[in-house]
């Protein structure tokens, strides 16, 4: 067979960057170690510029002296319709917090939709109110979209992605890669809410009282928070891999340690008890409307009691702080007075759930 010019070397001096797995796994997708390895080799090593090295929830620049955030983000949730939300609500909550955890007021918001061909009229526009109202709830403007239709079997009901863009105020300096030793880890509320209301759905579960999503705007808790402090180095919401995941990748970011206590996380009973039922580890479910913040150990108190003056962090706990010691790693104490290492999720708990 005759071999066309440059063909050899370009196969020896770009190799597949990931050799381990000859398809792409539904794990690949689902926030722990497999994502994290899938976006370093894959699109990082190709896509590096100092935007997009930090690898936040959005990128951070300026334009003219204003600096600005800007992300972007896709929701392929199944069910679409589920206690608490929909993929509608979900799609611009998503973007929104996203926006907030570089410490932007979130502004405007494009939106894009794969449809399925057979999708009911009725659930469509279901989306579209709900979308609606979510924006007006968040103060945001959807100023720009598009919208696509595929085969029907080719899809699966409706895909949205939503990008956005907002503006962030003078003296907020917000990155995985600022926290500190010493710094007070404070987590907005009760954990693996969401998830397990998208399983209790898809596994006809139910309990004696309905688990909700806790899909919401976080954009005004955080203006409260900065409000009270400008000494917050670090904020995350914990969606895809959930709290651990989120952890570990700040811990790697900012080569520090992590110590957490498990007593200090807030879980309600009911999610307590369907993660028992379903084998489940709350720290690795995901989350829509929860934050982490890393706080100077100063001003904690007035951080913490910012937020559990606004509704969205009445339950706001300190779980933990930051060390010198064990960098890059993640220790929880546990209830029973032991200590284990909190790892990078490498599988996928529940697919399909953000």
């Amino acid at each position: 067979m005759e071999k066309r010019p440059g063909i050899e070397f370009m196969g020896l001096s770009c190799p597949l960057p990931i050799t381990d797995y000859k398809n792409v796994l539904l794990a690949h997708g689902g926030g722990g170690r497999l994502t994290q390895e899938l976006v370093q080799k894959m699109f990082l090593a190709r896509f590096r510029n100092e935007l997009l090295e930090p690898l936040h929830d959005g990128a951070v620049f300026s334009i003219d002296g204003v600096r600005l955030a800007f992300s972007t983000d896709s929701y392929v949730v199944s069910p679409i319709f589920f206690p608490g939300g929909d993929i509608g609500e979900l799609a611009v909550n998503g973007t929104v917090n996203d926006l907030a955890m570089c410490g932007a007021q979130p502004l405007y918001l494009s939106a894009a939709f794969i449809i399925e061909e057979g999708l009911p009229m009725e659930e469509l526009w279901r989306v579209v109110l709900s979308m609606q109202e979510a924006a007006k709830r968040a103060g945001v403007k959807l100023v720009t979209g598009d919208t696509k239709v595929v085969d029907r079997g080719k899809g699966d009901k409706i895909f949205v992605n939503t990008s956005g863009v907002g503006v962030i105020a003078e003296g907020i300096d917000v990155s995985s890669k600022r926290a500190t030793a010493g710094d007070q880890i404070i987590l907005s509320g009760a954990i693996a809410v969401h998830g397990i209301a998208i399983m209790s759905v898809r596994e006809g579960l139910e309990f004696s009282t309905e688990i909700e999503s806790d899909t919401a705007p976080l954009n005004e808790l955080v203006q409260a928070m900065f409000r009270a402090s400008k000494h917050i180095h670090v904020l995350r919401d914990p969606t895809r891999g959930g709290v651990a995941s989120a952890l570990n990748e700040i811990a790697e970011s900012s080569n520090v340690g992590i110590v957490i206590s498990e007593t200090s996380v807030p879980l309600t009973e009911g999610v307590r008890g369907a993660c028992e039922i379903l084998g489940l580890d709350p720290l690795y479910v995901a989350n829509e409307g929860k934050l982490l913040a890393f706080v100077s150990a100063g001003d904690s108190a007035k951080v913490l009691e910012a937020m559990r003056a606004h509704p969205l962090g009445t339950e706001a706990a300190v779980i933990g702080e930051v060390t010198n010691g064990h960098p890059g790693t993640v220790i929880m104490k546990s209830r029973i007075g032991g200590s284990r290492v909190v790892d990078m999720l490498s599988g996928e708990q529940l697919p399909r759930i953000c």
